[in-house]
């Protein structure tokens, strides 16, 4: 399973792409009013040159949602802290809506994204897809969801994180990949999220596209945090039949609204169990793994 797919949405709103798919530069006029808007290259103007394009047109002072696409592997994070000033609106914001088509997740460098949440302070969503990631403490009040996908989240990033104060941060989504690709994330890096103790606005948690999923649910069956969440992920991962015992011997989940473990690999028998001990959680089972080449993360590559 590989991200083929752009965004449609993001934040509740419609995406727009400037340039459209044709190379044109859609007006404002030419978009849903309110909509996200998607700046990424037509293959022939260097990136830079279409965001500049894209500040002259749009009337960015009133520009919410914004989502950024196939930049050229040039530095996105860098175009947004520059132009912090004709974006005084932004409050959602995707860096990275790149499909496999136009490069992998593990040879997009993210970066440093702190720089982003320094210059946009009012963010409520920061999502970004991309290798490389960086993260330095920071404080907000404002950031209510953070989604970092990566085909390898390196365990430093994940510390860094966790030192972060996010009083109201509700959703957050970690792609921690493998670490071939620098995914050397641990069980004991993600223990300030496990025990509660940081986050306490939490409600939505994604730890996404690991290659130690079982040793995650292991983990998660006696979590304190979980108590408190009405969603939990696990997908994309490689969480087999014992991850899944773990889970099903651990604290109750019957309290959850949603219990996303889509792309696995446990056996038929174990989605069964799963479906009658919890028949009230929207319980995605979808895109069961199997093959020769099990287990394997192929979100990452």
């Amino acid at each position: 399973m590989t991200v083929n797919e752009h965004l449609s949405h993001f934040a509740g709103l419609p995406v727009t792409d400037f340039p459209d798919e044709d190379g044109r530069r859609p007006r404002p006029a030419d978009a849903p009013d309110p909509t996200a808007w998607r700046v990424r290259t037509d293959w022939q103007t260097p990136y830079p040159t279409i965001f500049q394009e894209f500040l002259d047109t749009v009337d960015t002072t009133r520009l919410t949602h914004l989502v950024t696409g196939w930049d050229d592997s040039c530095d996105a994070i860098q175009l947004l802290v520059d132009a912090a000033d004709r974006l005084p609106a932004l409050r959602h914001l995707f860096v990275g809506d790149i499909v496999y088509e136009e490069s992998e997740i593990s040879w997009i460098d993210r970066g440093d994204i702190t720089r982003v949440v320094e210059a946009f302070p009012r963010l409520e969503t920061l999502e970004t897809r991309g290798a490389g990631v960086r993260v330095r403490p920071f404080a907000s009040e404002h950031l209510r969801r953070l989604r970092l996908e990566s085909g390898g989240l390196p365990g430093e990033a994940v510390r860094n994180l966790c030192a972060c104060d996010l009083p109201n941060l509700e959703h957050l989504d970690l792609w921690l990949g493998v670490e071939y690709y620098g995914g050397d994330t641990t069980v004991a890096d993600l223990a300030p999220i496990l025990s509660g103790e940081r986050f306490p606005a939490l409600r939505r948690l994604g730890l996404e596209d690991a290659e130690r999923a079982d040793q995650i649910a292991e983990a998660l069956a006696g979590a304190p945090v979980v108590a408190r969440l009405e969603s939990l992920s696990l997908a994309l991962g490689t969480l087999t039949d014992a991850g899944a015992e773990a889970l099903l011997a651990g604290q109750p989940l019957t309290h959850l609204s949603h219990l996303d473990l889509h792309h696995h690999f446990l056996s038929r028998p174990m989605m069964e169990r799963l479906r009658q001990a919890l028949p009230g959680v929207e319980l995605d089972l979808d895109e069961q793994k199997s093959g020769p080449d099990w287990p394997y993360v192929a979100v990452s590559e």
